[in-house]
Order: structure tokens, then C-alpha cells, then sequence
């Protein structure tokens, strides 16, 4: 078989109008270049962002030498294959101009046999400003596009907003939790590749129909021939294998093979089953000879996006096999700001971490990337399905036929190498755009219109239907037909009219609620605006203390300190937590307590959220919160920082996305209800008991109530008075613990409620006892309490994350916990003793004169 590849390696860069070249690492990029050349200060510390806002303005160049042997001159075709170049590139080899590239999300192959020589050759790029190449497009256009991340006045450029004309990640231009690092560079791979009679260039096992029972499929197989000729094209998989004689033609075509296999082993998601994978393999051969291959993995399942009408609106869920499947996630962003700093273990971080906190589904939001292989692969094996945007997000964009192109090219690029993935579960024209823009609402959106004329009001609607309304769902519906495609998040139909644009209480379709946080309403209305799916809802807060430290000096540790202010991206960001803390948290009593405060109160919002989405299963049918990571250490909306420490809200979630969830709500009328949300394919059985508790101890009252939850259930299974329950005592000093048990009696849930806010509550000083048990595996912590003690945090002295944390404390119960450490080899995180452990309540870190018991 003849095949062949090289990895260009040793490259160097410089600028256009330097002299001295450096060394380079590719994958990269050129702020990691120079940072590494010690060219630069760290980009992420104090304010140092602000002082390289020069290099996107310059032109940069990377060259590197390869050696061509014999052989491989030889063979009949030699391709050049850029997997990544960010953005403008002129590829060169030996002195000759092979192309021009212009969008950072496409694959570029070019044949250069005829360039090549045995011995030394020389491949150069060099990389054009993105802003002087963006610059004129302005200019000619006549007018700016809406772009409101793009953070154009700190890279020196007014309000001239420039990420729009560019296929290159957006959030590269900032947004509102991230930099403006505006990078150029070889961001993936660079090979050649050679090849002689004929090559497999792409392998799809399209999924026609699969049930339990029997998966019905179609392998198309696209083939180069260098020339025509009878060949057997054979598949094999699962221990099977389909054959077919076929005559290639000489050039590029497509080969369909259909496939059955019986009794297959489905792939399902996490939570609802194994995520089984099989592997495919093609091959041609001549004879007895095989001449090309090419493999795949995928999972054999069913999915599609349900969206039926019904009598309070219409459905919006995902189901996967049959099942309905409520959806339980965060929004995924890219994991730093320079991509190709992402390692492999950094990406399992994140997934692993969804997996761990019960969630079943992450969004690629449309600001950033089309992810990395790896990414896909690791959501495939821990069951977590992909609501893939593409890379629109929060702009207007143009729609001239050079760049209706470009984008063309790009989604077929990227739903070719994705579309065997079976976590994939939708694809999404862009993030936020229909809603921004409103046209059919004259009054509606984000204030966009009005700076246009009716003409130029057309014109720009016009563009953006040529992408998200045609292009987009064409690619789609040709390369992986099936799959759904919804064109903007959120929407609530695509109908034309002023019917199409979402809106906090629509019935339909999916929803971005941000009236907390942007519009500083209160916690409690994630009890009122509940959609169909909450794709987007959130609540910022800081990262710990020494993720703070690695951007910030002790002396510059306040709110409006200059490297504070230059990593909180949201201009109204900290006035804000600030704001909601003083609505419901005791005052903090210094600033590193503040840093830990904020991460509860962002962990009470998102928990107060999601138990409302999910007490509304099935009215709604899925919960996404903003987000679940960091590009870079910053105050934000994330779970988990930048270091992939786990915040409040991570644990928070956890609980809160519990398979089979008890959740305690408490309600104006003067009642408490209890609900058991069930995700599972299995009945729910057992009891309930509730008991009234003193936060000093003691228990006042205690019930109990049979349960019988149905698969995919959910009940409320008990509702209760308060007056009954307390009988005139006083709300602030006393607490109901629910907890949930099997019919073996043992415990599946438990959970506290609080008849009086924190806030009202007079905190009594907890004497907490700590007793560690075993080492390494076998360690565990139990804590008890002599009196009520509110979000008790574990630290650990090494990197890990608990089993449980940000928990309450009732008196006299005791809390077993255990530490798992990163890396394992069968699973990610596995069981350690995790060093010295200290711990904190609340009382540790508020001002209250705290009572003693």
C-alpha cells in the first residue's frame, strides 16, 4: 500500500520587518512564540493584555526546512495539508505561491509534486494582519456591523469593529469574560502527504435507521483514483463484513455501501446507559491487494431534536433511542485564549468533570472554535452529547459572495470530521443573533436597528438569512443528513414574523434568560421564567483566592484595583456581585472573603435555576448554564476557573444534576413542596422522611411518605404547610431535612431547607470535629457539627476535588467525605488522600457578630 506522511517540523518566525528569526513551536501561535522567547510578558498577568495590542498589527512569517527522499518523490501525487492557519496566509514552498488561505476554521490541501525536489525544500507563510487585511472591507462596506464583544477601543481601533469580516475565532477580538488577544499562526498540523493509485479521503457511516432491534446503515466512502479500474470495496465492523466490486472513475467520487447489523450495542448518553462504540474499517483492494483504507469509530443510537406542537406551546427536547432525555449542561467556551495550549489532558479535565457532575450534555457556543478531535472523542466515551454551534456569535455579519463562500467551505470542512461523532446532537446557525437583531420587532432586541437605515436594515437581514437560513442548513441536510439544525440560540420558530424572536416567556423553542444578572432582577424569578430548554442562563463570581493571585498582587487584591478591573471583562460585573450580595449574604469581612462568598452566591443562583427547570420536566426539557470554563484566570460566569479548580457551583450542580433528584421549594402562599425528578430508565421506590430541626439541634417534628417514582418521572410527592410544620416557632431559627430513601432504606438523596433566607438568619459559631480515616484510596473525612454549619469548604494541599463540598452541616449528622486526584489511567479521577485539609463555614467569612450556642 502505498502511503505516505510527514510532519513538518523546526520551524522559526519572526516579523515581516525584522531581521532576526526565532524558534517557533507549531502548532502555536505568535503571542505563544514569543512568550516563550521571553519577547513578551505573560499576556494573563496584572494589565499586560493592554501592552500587546501591537502585535495584531503587524505582518509575521514562519518558514521551515524538510528533506524529500527518494521514495517518497517517487510516488504519484505529494499534498501539502494545512489542518489550521490563523487567518490571512500566503503558503509558499520553494520560493513558488501555492495559495492564499483566509479562514481559520478550514482544512487547506493543495498537490505540490511539481514544487518539490529530492534533498532540501522550504515551506514559508506569512501571516497579513488581520487588522489591516479587515481594515478596507470597513471601509469599502461603508458602514459598521453590530459586534458587541468586539473590543475594539482597547486594541486601539475606536469603534471600528473588525472580528466580523474575519473567518477566525471571535472571542480572539474579546467578550465579556475574556481577552482581546487577537492571535496569528499554524494552529494545527502541518503534513504532507503521498499516495499513488488511489486514496480514501473520507469515511461516513450515516445512520439511516437504528433501534434495538437492528441498525440500518449506509457507508459512503469518498475515493481519489489516479486512474480508472475494477476494485472490491469492503467494509468490515462488529466481526462483520459487506463487500462490494465497483469501477472507479479516474478523480473524486463516492461510494455507498448499505450495512444491517442486527441486535446492535447502542450508544447513550450519560446517565441512561453504556456509550458503545464500533469501529469501521474500509478498505479498497486490487485484486488480493489493498490499495487504500481508512477507519472510523462511532456509536450506533437515534437522535432527534422533538419539536411538537402541544397545548402550552410546542416541545423542545432531544430524544436518543426512543428515550426522552433531559438535557443537563453548561455552555462550553474554549479552554484558553492561545488553542493550541489545550493539551489532551486539559480537554479530559473538562469533559471528565461534566461526567463527575452528572451532566449529560455541553453547548460549543458559537464565539469560539469547532473543537479539536480530541474533545468529540472524549464526549463520545463519557456520554456527553454536543449542541455544536457554529462560529457566529452576537454579530451581524456580511454576505457578499467571496464570504458566503468562505463560510460554505468552512461548514463542510467541519461537518465532515464531525459527523461521525455520536455525541453530536445539533447543529446551531450562531449564538444570540436572531434575538439581537429582532427584525420583525421594531422595538425589540438588543438596539441594533436603529443605527441603520431601512435600506441598509434589509441589506444586513438579507446577508444574515444568505448564511444561517440557507448555507448552514444546506451543508448539514447534504453531509449529514438526519441531524437537526436549529439557526439560532435562542429562537422560537423560523416563521417570518415577529413570532420567530425569543423572548424570557416564550413556549416554544429555547431560551437565553438573563433577566438575573444583566437586568438585576431577582433570584427568585428563575422560578417564573421557565422555557421549553434553557440554553443559556447564569451568574458570575470570582475564581479562589490563589487563582486570583496568579493575575493580581497582594496590595492590588480590591474590587478597583487596576489588574482587578483588567480581569473582569464585564463593565458592570463587579458592581454586580457586589450588588445581589448585599441583597442576600451577610457583608463578607475582607476581601479574600468576598472572592469565596461570591462563588456561593453564584452557586445558589445557578441551583435555585436549575431545580426550576428540572421541577418543570417535562414542560422543560433541558438546562444549560453559562459556562462551564475558563480561557483565562478572570472573575466569570464559570464553574470552573481557568486552572480547572472546581468553584462552589460545580459541586453545586452536581447535586442539583442528580440522576434521581430531591429538590425542597418553598412558596408564597405559606407552603413547602417536595419533588423527586427521576432521569432514569427505572422505576423509583421507597419513602420520603422529612424532619423540622432547631439549627442549634434537636428535632422538633418528623413525617414520612411513601414514594413510587415511574422511569423519566417527575412528582410532587408531598406538599406541607409551614404553619403545620412549625407551629409558630420562629422561621429563622429552625431548617427541614429531607431525605430520600430506596426500599432497602438506603439513603439516595438529602436535602435542607431553609424557612428564612441567610440573610435574616443569626448564625450560631459551629464547632466542627474532623476524624480522617484510612490513606491514599481508602481516605475518607467525616465532619460533624455540634450546631447548624452553612456552606462548610474543604481546601485541599493538593489538586483534586472532593466528593462533596460547599455542603451544610446539620447538628449532630455526620458527612463522610472522600478526595479524588486527576489522571488515572481507567478513570480520570480516582480516589486519593488528599494532604492537609482545612475547612470553613460562612461564619468564617462574614462579618456577623455570630452567637455562640
Amino acid at each position: 500500500m502505498e502511503k505516505w506522511t510527514q510532519r513538518l517540523e523546526g520551524w522559526r518566525f519572526k516579523a515581516c520587518a525584522d531581521k532576526e528569526w526565532l524558534p517557533a513551536q507549531v502548532p502555536g501561535c505568535v503571542h505563544t512564540d514569543l512568550l516563550r522567547n521571553g519577547t513578551i510578558p505573560d499576556p494573563f498577568y496584572g494589565t499586560n493584555e493592554r501592552e500587546l495590542q501591537w502585535i495584531d498589527k503587524q505582518d509575521w512569517e514562519y518558514e521551515a526546512h524538510f528533506l524529500i527522499r527518494p521514495e517518497a518523490a517517487a510516488l504519484q501525487h505529494l499534498e501539502l495539508v494545512c489542518e489550521g492557519l490563523d487567518t490571512y496566509a500566503d503558503v509558499s514552498v520553494n520560493d513558488v505561491l501555492v495559495f492564499s488561505g483566509d479562514n481559520m476554521f478550514r482544512t487547506w490541501r493543495n498537490d505540490i509534486k511539481s514544487l518539490l525536489k529530492v534533498g532540501d525544500n522550504v515551506i514559508h507563510i506569512r501571516f497579513r494582519s488581520p487588522i489591516q487585511e479587515d481594515l478596507p472591507k470597513l471601509e469599502k462596506l461603508g458602514y459598521g456591523l453590530p459586534a458587541s464583544n468586539d473590543q475594539s477601543e482597547l486594541g486601539g481601533l475606536d469603534d471600528r469593529k473588525l472580528s466580523v469580516f474575519a473567518r477566525k475565532a471571535p472571542y480572539h477580538y474579546g467578550w465579556d469574560w475574556g481577552p482581546r488577544l487577537v492571535t496569528s499562526g499554524i494552529w494545527r498540523e502541518i503534513r504532507l502527504e503521498g499516495w499513488a493509485v488511489s486514496r480514501i479521503l473520507d469515511l461516513f457511516i450515516r445512520q439511516d435507521e437504528v433501534n434495538a432491534k437492528e441498525a440500518r446503515l449506509t457507508a459512503q466512502v469518498e475515493i481519489e483514483a489516479a486512474e480508472a479500474g475494477p476494485v472490491l470495496l469492503r467494509l468490515t465492523a462488529d466481526g462483520q463484513d459487506w463487500s462490494s466490486k465497483v469501477e472507479l472513475k479516474q478523480g473524486r467520487q463516492t461510494l455507498e455501501l448499505p450495512l444491517t447489523i442486527t441486535e446492535p450495542k447502542l450508544w447513550w448518553c450519560r446517565g441512561l446507559g453504556e456509550q458503545a462504540m464500533v469501529e469501521f474499517r474500509a478498505e479498497l483492494l486490487w485484486g488480493e491487494q489493498p490499495i487504500a483504507e481508512q477507519s472510523v469509530r462511532t456509536g450506533l443510537r437515534s437522535i432527534r431534536l422533538v419539536r411538537e406542537k402541544d397545548e402550552q406551546g410546542a416541545s423542545f427536547y432531544f430524544e436518543l433511542n426512543g428515550t426522552p432525555v433531559f438535557a443537563k449542561g453548561a455552555n462550553h467556551i474554549p479552554n484558553d485564549s492561545f488553542i493550541t495550549e489545550v493539551t489532551a489532558e486539559r480537554y479530559r479535565h473538562e469533559v471528565a468533570s461534566a461526567a463527575a457532575s452528572n451532566m449529560n450534555m455541553l453547548r460549543v457556543w458559537g464565539g469560539g472554535i469547532y473543537e479539536e478531535d480530541v474533545f468529540y472523542e472524549l464526549c463520545d466515551e463519557y456520554g456527553i452529547l454536543v449542541w455544536q454551534d457554529f462560529m457566529f456569535a452576537c454579530s451581524m455579519y456580511p454576505g457578499d459572495e467571496v464570504f458566503l463562500n468562505s463560510v460554505r467551505l468552512e461548514a463542510e470542512d467541519n461537518v465532515r470530521r464531525l459527523r461521525n461523532h455520536p455525541c453530536i446532537a445539533l447543529w446551531c446557525g450562531n449564538n444570540e443573533i436572531d434575538s439581537a437583531w429582532a427584525h420583525y420587532n421594531e422595538s425589540g432586541g438588543w438596539g441594533w436597528k436603529k443605527n441603520y437605515t431601512p435600506e441598509q436594515r434589509e441589506r444586513i437581514w438579507a446577508d444574515y438569512e444568505a448564511i444561517f437560513h440557507r448555507v448552514l442548513p444546506e451543508v448539514v441536510e447534504r453531509l449529514a443528513p438526519g441531524s437537526d439544525y436549529w439557526p439560532s440560540s435562542p429562537m422560537i420558530d423560523l416563521t417570518g414574523d415577529a413570532g420567530q424572536h425569543a423572548h424570557p416567556a416564550s413556549t416554544e423553542g429555547d431560551i437565553h434568560y438573563w433577566g438575573v444578572w444583566h437586568a438585576v432582577e431577582p433570584f427568585e424569578n428563575y422560578n417564573v421564567y421557565v422555557g421549553r430548554f434553557m440554553s443559556e442562563y447564569g451568574f458570575q463570581s470570582f475564581p479562589e483566592y490563589r487563582s486570583v493571585r496568579s493575575y493580581a498582587e497582594e496590595h492590588e487584591l480590591e474590587l478597583e484595583s487596576e489588574p482587578m478591573l483588567a480581569h473582569q471583562k464585564n463593565g458592570a460585573g463587579n458592581r454586580l456581585i457586589k450588588q445581589y450580595m448585599d441583597m442576600y449574604l451577610h457583608e463578607p469581612k475582607d476581601f479574600k472573603a468576598f472572592l469565596h462568598m461570591s462563588q456561593i452566591l453564584q452557586a445558589d443562583a445557578m441551583e435555585m435555576a436549575i431545580e426550576a427547570h428540572r421541577r418543570s420536566k417535562p414542560y422543560c426539557m433541558g438546562t444549560l448554564y453559562w459556562q462551564m470554563n475558563d480561557c483565562w484566570p478572570v472573575a466569570s460566569w464559570a464553574g470552573m476557573d481557568y486552572y480547572g479548580r472546581w468553584k462552589a457551583l460545580q459541586y453545586r450542580a452536581k447535586r442539583s444534576f442528580s440522576d434521581i433528584l430531591l429538590s425542597v421549594a418553598g412558596h408564597n402562599q405559606g407552603t413547602v413542596s417536595f419533588h423527586v425528578i427521576n432521569d432514569t430508565l427505572q422505576n423509583v421506590t421507597g419513602k420520603l422522611n422529612v424532619s423540622v430541626r432547631h439549627i442549634l439541634g434537636g428535632t422538633v417534628k418528623e413525617l414520612e411518605q411513601e414514594i413510587q417514582i415511574k422511569p423519566n418521572g417527575n412528582e410532587t410527592v408531598l406538599t406541607l404547610a409551614v404553619e403545620e410544620l412549625l407551629g409558630g416557632k420562629k422561621t429563622a431559627e429552625h431548617m427541614l431535612v429531607a431525605r430520600l430513601e430506596n426500599e432497602r432504606g438506603e439513603t439516595k438523596a438529602v436535602r435542607e431547607h431553609y424557612f428564612t433566607a441567610i440573610k435574616e438568619m443569626i448564625l450560631p459559631v459551629p464547632r466542627i470535629e474532623c476524624l480522617e480515616s484510612g490513606e491514599g484510596e481508602e481516605w475518607t473525612l467525616t465532619l460533624k457539627s455540634d450546631v447548624l454549619a452553612r456552606h462548610v469548604w474543604l481546601s485541599a494541599e493538593h489538586d483534586g476535588i472532593f466528593t462533596d463540598n460547599d455542603f451544610d452541616l446539620v447538628p449532630g449528622v455526620p458527612k463522610t467525605v472522600g478526595f479524588l486526584t486527576f489522571g488515572g489511567e481507567s478513570s480520570y479521577f480516582r480516589p486519593q488522600a488528599p494532604g492537609r485539609v482545612t475547612f470553613r463555614s460562612i461564619t468564617d467569612y462574614i462579618k456577623q457578630t455570630a452567637v455562640q450556642p
